[in-house]
């Protein structure tokens, strides 16, 4: 049910258009690249800019784009000129919270919404909100609640699309609640199926429910195909990051089951609640971000994928679909550690793929935020190259990882290559009491993980084998100053038993 708010007070809305690209001129090419035999070019469309987390390519041939303060901005494709829309006072943002993400109205002309989703803080406690908002004079007016559920610090989600029969799709976060992905009465870790006016669709799996599906840690990408299947991306815990393929009532088992159904207690469970697989998942993580269903011939190569962003490997991956849209045959890893964090990816109606940086945000990666971050990248056919042509690289897996290279892949993205952490997030390892004190207090901490008073977790990292724990605890013992003993295969081992 919409609820309207008729306080002008909660909106700070701008009359000035703030443009950063420049009427008539070219935008700047920074790199070529080429998929196989398309020769690309990216370029810059917008620089400046403040974690834009949601971009939507909307059928006004605009690009619409929230960043996480609270700004929405309408950016023309082809200049880079940019309007602000509106600005949301309401929105708190910390770490992951803020302005989220963003839909059109599939019909924009003669039904001109914008739905968004935003956390704000209530007497002292967290919420997320849906709002619908109609575009009349090149501004977002008439604020609309559709509907507002429980939030957290984290683990929010959180993407917004319609889907093809004219329902608002809304993947939250289980918001670090320890079962309530799994609980049908919690809409947190949940895909919620909503009319254009915020009520229950009577075709829903539970016609008194919002919910469509369930199992969820933290959905990061949202898309359907041409085929109208819907497609996830999911973050996990220290492993299994996910690609799922969305059915109607079904279960994806978080956090029972993480990734493939591998564990004797994941298949008990998936018999007993019908738990679904996913198409895809990645250890060590790689943190999914933002995903579009990509299938123009403008670059032949990419069609019919799934395109997405990637946080901790910063990275743009296509990931090939078969025929029939059930199963990804093949992945391909671009600009690694290029441009930094990937937040979000969509494509134009001309085949365009627009990427944006998530540079300015909680947990930038080693070197960034650069100038001009953060960015939104525009990629195009190109005539000719006029830089080194960038391929792709495939994403194999590695057989085996000494100490340092296991660090990197399941440590570094939250206690940094350095060891110094995130001031009052991730604690530093560098000269840390913990890491150079008692051994089997650190192994118990690894083993078993860490919860936090928010509902924030340090993972357990059990999956780990004697050796690879061994190689990752004595590495961190050892190094950045520390000078601790070093730690036998064997205490590992009777200290997991």
């Amino acid at each position: 049910m919409i609820f309207l708010r008729k306080k002008i007070s909660i909106l700070f809305l701008l009359s000035f258009a703030a443009c950063t690209g420049r009427k008539g001129e070219e935008l700047q090419t920074i790199d070529n690249l080429q998929p196989a035999n398309t020769l690309l070019k990216v370029e810059v469309l917008v620089s400046g800019m403040d974690v834009p987390w949601d971009l939507h390519y909307g059928s006004d041939d605009h690009l619409w784009v929230t960043e996480q303060g609270g700004n929405v901005w309408r950016i023309h494709p082809a200049t880079g000129e940019r309007k602000q829309v509106l600005y949301i006072r309401d929105v708190w943002r910390q770490r992951t919270t803020g302005l989220l993400g963003i839909t059109l109205h599939p019909n924009f002309a003669h039904n001109p919404f914008v739905f968004l989703n935003y956390t704000l803080m209530r007497d002292s406690r967290i919420f997320s909100r849906l709002e619908r908002y109609r575009f009349q004079n090149d501004t977002l007016v008439e604020p609309a609640t559709m509907l507002e559920i429980g939030g957290n610090t984290g683990h929010n989600g959180s993407r917004i699309t319609v889907s093809p029969d004219g329902k608002i799709m809304w993947a939250t976060g289980d918001a670090h609640g320890v079962m309530s992905a799994q609980e049908d009465t919690c809409l947190n870790g949940k895909i919620l199926r909503l009319d254009m006016d915020g009520n229950i669709p009577a075709d829903n799996p539970d016609p008194k429910s919002y919910v469509w599906a369930k199992g969820f840690r933290n959905i990061q990408g949202l898309t359907y195909s041409d085929k109208g299947i819907l497609y996830t991306s999911e973050h996990g815990d220290a492993i299994e990051d996910e690609i799922n393929l969305i059915v109607k009532g079904a279960n994806y088992g978080w956090p029972v089951v993480e990734g493939f159904h591998n564990l004797e207690k994941e298949q008990v469970f998936a018999a007993a609640g019908s738990s679904l697989e996913p198409l895809h998942a990645w250890t060590p993580v790689v943190a999914p971000s933002g995903m579009t269903f990509y299938n123009h011939p403008a670059i032949p190569e990419w069609t019919n994928s799934l395109l997405l962003g990637t946080l901790k490997t910063q990275s743009l991956r296509v990931l090939q679909l078969n025929d029939a849209g059930t199963a990804i045959v093949k992945e391909e890893v671009f600009f690694a550690d290029r441009y930094g964090r990937i937040r979000d990816v969509c494509s134009g109606k001309d085949g365009a793929v627009y990427v944006s940086t998530s540079n300015r945000d909680w947990n930038p990666g080693t070197g960034f935020p650069k100038q001009g971050d953060d960015r939104i990248l525009k990629i195009t056919p190109a005539g000719k190259a006029i830089y080194t042509v960038l391929k792709s690289s495939s994403a194999g897996a590695v057989i085996k990882l000494n100490g340092q290279e296991l660090y990197q892949q399941y440590c570094a993205s939250c206690h940094k290559p350095e060891g110094t952490g995130v001031k009052g997030i991730f604690p530093a390892l560098k000269n840390s009491a913990i890491v150079n004190g008692s051994a089997h207090h650190l192994i118990e901490l690894l083993l078993k993980g860490k919860k936090g008073k928010d509902g924030s977790a340090m993972p357990a990292f059990s999956f780990l084998k004697d050796e690879e724990m061994t190689a990752v605890i004595n590495y961190i013992r050892s190094s950045w100053g520390n000078k601790a003993t070093a730690v036998s295969k064997k205490t590992i081992t009777q200290t997991r038993r």
